[in-house]
This record gives C-alpha cells, structure tokens and sequence, in this order.
C-alpha cells in the first residue's frame, strides 16, 4: 500500500506528527487504538470519517518506518 496519499506530515499541525489526510488525528492515535483492543469498525464507527484504508495507511507506515529503523540499528 503507499500511505504516502494518505499520511500526511505537516510541520504546523500536531506537532509535525504523522496524521491522517491532514486531521487532527495521527497515526499514532490510530494505533494506540488498535493496540487497546478497538477493532477497526469499533474505530470506524468511533470516528466516521476514516476509512479502513486510513486505517491500513496507519499500519503500512508504522511497518515501513520499523523496516527503516531496522536497517539503520543492523
């Protein structure tokens, strides 16, 4: 997936973290959430303009940065 169309970082929203399509919601918050058990419709119903895409977005970026930080530490 390229999450590059859909996570965004900008240096004057929330704090240059990564968000989503420019919200006020960031990935992170997306994956404390699937982390404290939500499912992905409990998170869409929670917030009804995210997709399941955005949500897939959030993961595809969170396993890319990891497979960079992986390769930077080997």
């Amino acid at each position: 997936m390229d999450y590059r169309k859909i996570i965004t970082i900008e240096p004057g929203k929330m704090g240059g973290k990564p968000s989503i399509r420019g919200m006020r919601i960031t990935v992170y918050d997306v994956l404390d959430y699937l982390a404290s058990g939500m499912t992905e419709e409990e998170i869409l119903r929670d917030f009804p303009y995210l997709t399941g895409e955005d949500i897939r977005a959030c993961l595809a970026f969170a396993a890319d940065r990891e497979r960079r930080l992986t390769s930077i530490l080997a």
